[in-house]
């Protein structure tokens, strides 16, 4: 592919992932916001923390996946949104494959609801795919976070931006620098 080309569908492309990614947190956070002491059991129900951080954890989890939804949508802090997001997704993964090790039948809560509930392992291999991919999504904008359609491009619109992957060459051989965001 021509490195131009490339050059000018890598925002898109990450505009694509971010608004995807955000999207499910805001709905995932959103679900969640509505119930929060089904967020609490659904945290419990991992049978990872201490009771004494359950309710905390719980009750602050869709506060935080919300927060991290609309600053995805809205592009802004996109490295460290996607940063966070990162983390969380590993940390679902390492939840869902720690419960599905232990033979425990939860709901995984990722979208409301949560707690006990029969034959709730035969999920388990299609919600860590989910997560997994949605983790190499945030990971891709953790190393790429200038996209477009992005409120950073207006906050933080500087030529220090510039790298040498923002400038092309004219047909006379001279170098133009532009933002790619």
């Amino acid at each position: 592919m021509d490195t131009r080309a490339s050059r000018g569908a890598t925002p898109w492309i990450g505009t694509a992932l971010r608004l995807v990614t955000g999207g499910v947190w805001l709905v995932a956070g959103g679900a969640k916001l509505g119930d929060l002491d089904g967020s609490v059991r659904a945290v419990r129900a991992y049978e990872l923390l201490p009771e004494a951080v359950v309710p905390v954890v719980g009750s602050a989890l869709p506060v935080l996946e919300v927060a991290v939804g609309l600053m995805l949508v809205l592009g802004v802090l996109v490295r460290a949104n996607a940063l966070l997001s990162a983390v969380l997704f590993a940390a679902f993964v390492v939840g869902i494959a720690s419960a599905w090790g232990r033979g425990l039948e939860i709901d995984c809560g990722c979208f409301g609801g949560g707690g006990v509930e029969e034959g709730a392992s035969s999920k388990y291999p299609w919600e860590i795919a989910r997560d997994l991919a949605l983790l190499a999504m945030s990971i891709w904008l953790v190393a790429r976070p200038r996209t477009r359609l992005a409120l950073d491009t207006l906050l933080f619109r500087s030529h220090e931006w510039n790298t040498d992957a923002d400038t092309e060459r004219n047909d006379d051989g001279e170098e133009h620098p532009h933002l790619t965001r």
